[in-house]
């Protein structure tokens, strides 16, 4: 039996250019996406940027946690005049961030066989423990799972901030009044940052289907005490949507 979500509300929480193609999946599996985006995304340029293109030449590994950080930073590359990436090899956590780099004509040298923070660093180690300086892309709300392990391990590295994350409090009526009307089958949560937008727009934290992208985020809703249905294996869109239509075939 093909996988469906008869119809499903699926509450979206991700910054609104990512929603779109979330809303697409859904519809294509019969549920019926409700766009509030909770995160607003804008790049960043600071004396930070403008020292590391200078020298850019320096790192062997650029290192891409998100499909934000891969375009604020060739927004940057190209505001420096950055020259193409032949000498550098590139890592990403997951295929998601990969499909962003290709779009700039890049391919990932390595992608973590798990999509989150803490099997990057390890794999990452495993396989290249001696590899020469590296470049962290980041947000302003990254977490410090990759500095901390490479830091612990020795591996030169180097951090820049790229792109902020801001809460989206434009949203906050509409999230509640659509919570209030209960007519929201699922709530989705794609980062632990979606998680913390939540709790800071809602009213109050109702019961609900909830649904975490992975692990991490799993972690983050459970500090704030949301119980969600047990993240998929792989930690991508297409898998939460699949957790959540086997949750509605089994009744």
């Amino acid at each position: 039996m093909e996988e469906s979500l008869h119809e499903s509300k699926i509450l979206i929480t991700r910054e609104a250019s990512q929603a779109k193609e979330f809303s697409k999946k859904v519809k294509e599996l019969g549920g019926i996406p409700v766009e509030v985006p909770l995160l607003a995304i804008s790049c960043k340029d600071t004396n930070a940027s403008k020292s590391i293109f200078s020298k850019v030449g320096d790192y062997k590994w650029i290192f891409f946690t998100s499909a934000n950080g891969v375009h604020c930073f060739f927004s940057l590359a190209k505001k420096y005049h950055m020259k193409q990436l032949q000498e550098h090899r590139l890592a990403v956590v997951g295929h998601k961030t990969d499909q962003a780099l290709k779009k700039y004509g890049y391919q990932a040298d390595f992608i973590p066989t798990t999509y989150h923070a803490e099997a990057m660093a390890e794999e990452f180690l495993q396989k290249f423990p001696k590899e020469g300086k590296v470049l962290l892309i980041r947000g302003n709300l990254s977490r410090d799972t990759l500095p901390v392990e490479f830091t612990k391990h020795n591996v030169p590295h180097d951090l820049l901030e790229v792109y902020e994350t801001g809460y989206n409090y434009a949203m906050k009526a509409r999230l509640n009044e659509l919570l209030a009307e209960d007519i929201i089958d699922f709530v989705t949560f794609t980062s632990p940052s979606t998680v913390e937008a939540f709790v800071e727009i809602v009213d109050r934290i109702p019961e609900k289907n909830y649904v975490c992208i992975g692990t991490t985020t799993e972690q983050r809703a459970l500090e704030f005490g949301i119980q969600s249905l047990k993240p998929p294996e792989e930690f991508t869109i297409e898998a939460m949507l699949e957790t959540i239509c086997n949750y509605i075939k089994k009744g």
